[in-house]
């Protein structure tokens, strides 16, 4: 059952959207691997550790929340919300608790009640992930998805599976967090591997152009991507995914647009809290 409700596909996608960018690093990675012998790619996995690779973070930090309208056309079907909770220890490493979780309104709850929950721990020095779950309550259905990482052996943990991953590997929702405090560039093209139940889903993120949107939390100057989701199953699109992020360092997301079979759903930021910026 893949496609639950158009605004767990919004939320999910936009989340996904966590496909975003890859950074120079990332594509670096990729062709060294693409280019070298099994011998070769294997060493170079195994010396990819993730203790020594620190990100500089000046996007985001503890207390952030951004909230969002989601609407179907001109129909609000819900809200959204994503939540720098806290700093917490995981793996002996201080880590992000991020959560977003997505409801519908009165309206929609009264024939379809949806309630999700994502959750996903991210190394504060690296910005990649330890830990993602994802709790789906959507009308009668319930799904709880749970995957944890070993960063050390690159190593996915996923159901009753032990699954070989990339180094520094992100979840869904890490990447987005993670693409946050990069440099984009307008008519660029980039490449990034990510896992999500038990796969990885290979995206390319065009980075379209700059534009001021309005919404209800103000007007923004944004940089527009447009992730092209290559794979099958719950990324796959039958219409365009564009994200407006704001065109600066903080690079919020303010709009998340999809196309439908019918019309489009769309997530517009209502309002933000800013996080506390730490070094790690």
């Amino acid at each position: 059952m893949a496609d639950r409700s158009a605004i767990h596909k919004l939320l999910v996608s936009t989340v996904a959207l966590a496909g975003l960018v890859p950074l120079a690093y990332f594509v670096s990675v990729e062709i060294q691997i693409a280019e070298a012998s099994p011998e070769d790619s294997a060493s170079v996995m195994a010396s990819m550790n993730p203790l020594d690779r620190t990100i500089d973070n000046v996007a985001f930090g503890v207390g952030e929340k951004l909230s969002f309208d989601i609407n179907y056309g001109f129909i609000n079907a819900g809200t959204a919300t994503m939540e720098v909770l806290r700093l917490i220890e995981w793996e002996q490493r201080p880590c992000y608790q991020i959560v977003t979780r997505a409801n519908s309104n009165s309206f929609f709850s009264t024939f379809y009640k949806v309630d999700d929950r994502v959750e996903s721990i991210v190394d504060a020095a690296g910005l990649f992930s330890w830990r993602f779950e994802k709790d789906l309550r959507e009308g009668s259905y319930r799904s709880n998805r749970l995957c944890t990482f070993d960063q050390h052996k690159h190593l996915a943990f996923y159901n009753d599976d032990t699954l070989e991953v990339a180094p520094f590997v992100q979840d869904v929702l890490s990447v987005l967090y993670y693409v946050r405090t990069q440099d984009l560039e307008v008519g660029q093209s980039l490449l990034l591997e990510n896992f999500t139940d038990g796969k990885d889903y290979p995206l390319e993120v065009r980075i379209l152009k700059r534009e001021t949107v309005t919404v209800d939390a103000g007007t923004f100057d944004c940089i527009v991507v447009e992730p092209l989701l290559r794979s099958v199953g719950v990324f796959k699109h039958e219409g365009r995914l564009k994200v407006w992020l704001t065109d600066d360092y903080l690079k919020m997301p303010v709009i998340m647009k999809s196309k439908v079979l019918v019309g489009s759903i769309s997530a517009e930021l209502t309002a933000y809290r800013l996080g506390e910026i730490e070094a790690f």
